[in-house]
């Protein structure tokens, strides 16, 4: 189609600031073709990254090489990638199988257990987890923390962080998983935090960070946040609705910043 037939949209400078699909333009009553076909390329790829398989043990081999930690690769209740998207309820629990294979490793009392969930997003934990856990080790580093087994758990969703945790005995709970695809974000992994892990807690018991990924935010201002909730959560022995994310923005918290009120 030629350039001359599509009527562009005054609002056409603000796409510098956002990747979501506004000021397009027209032509004639029609959406012009190039931002069709990138909205079908869009579309076949956030249906791609909720059907890609994750490859749990190598995913745990990798990141206990890389971490420093005992992997384990674990499955949910769902036996398939079409179950486990029918049947939501079946990726929030483990199988026998990997229910007792976690009972195995509880060995001593656990500060932190983190859970690598494909989620609705293989793509996304491929992609972002493990530079996001590096990020974050350097920071619990320089604290005392009993880190469990990675657990990395396929078909999972974010409940089956509970019974991973209270099956290990961990004190906390951190589950990065693959959120929903948009579609301008097929590769956005979330972070989702519970103190006293227990199966059948709801998401008021969590604490959400999302999006964290290059394009979104970025895993150091990520890692920034959550070592913040983790030492709060820890310190004042909860999670979720009763615990704030006070950070400021791009710096330091300072005891004399965090907002009274809260």
């Amino acid at each position: 189609m030629s350039n001359k037939t599509v009527i562009a949209n005054p609002w056409q400078a603000l796409r510098q600031f956002t990747a979501a699909r506004i000021a397009l333009g027209r032509a004639g009553v029609s959406q012009p073709t190039a931002p069709q076909l990138e909205f079908q390329l869009a579309h076949a790829r956030a249906r791609d990254a909720v059907h890609l398989a994750l490859d749990g043990a190598a995913l745990a081999q990798s990141l206990g090489q890389a971490l420093a930690l005992p992997g384990v690769a674990l499955r949910s209740a769902a036996e398939s990638r079409n179950v486990y998207l029918q049947r939501p309820d079946l990726g929030r629990k483990l199988d026998p199988a990997s229910r007792q294979m976690l009972v195995t490793l509880r060995a001593q009392p656990y500060d932190l257990a983190f859970v690598i969930a494909d989620g609705l997003s293989a793509l996304a934990i491929e992609q972002n987890a493990l530079p996001f856990l590096r990020i974050l080790m350097r920071r619990l580093a320089v604290e005392q923390w009993a880190l469990a087994p990675i657990a990395v758990v396929q078909q999972g969703r974010v409940a089956v962080g509970d019974e991973v945790g209270e099956v290990l005995g961990a004190r906390a709970a951190l589950v990065l998983i693959g959120e929903r695809p948009g579609l301008s974000s097929p590769d956005s992994m979330g972070l989702y935090l519970t103190w006293a892990p227990r199966a059948g807690l709801t998401d008021e018991s969590r604490n959400c960070i999302s999006n964290v990924r290059p394009a979104g935010l970025r895993y150091e201002e990520a890692a920034f946040k959550l070592h913040y909730l983790l030492a709060e959560s820890r310190r004042r022995q909860l999670s979720g609705v009763e615990l704030k994310d006070e950070t400021p923005e791009g710096g330091r918290l300072d005891v004399a910043e965090r907002k009274f009120l809260l």
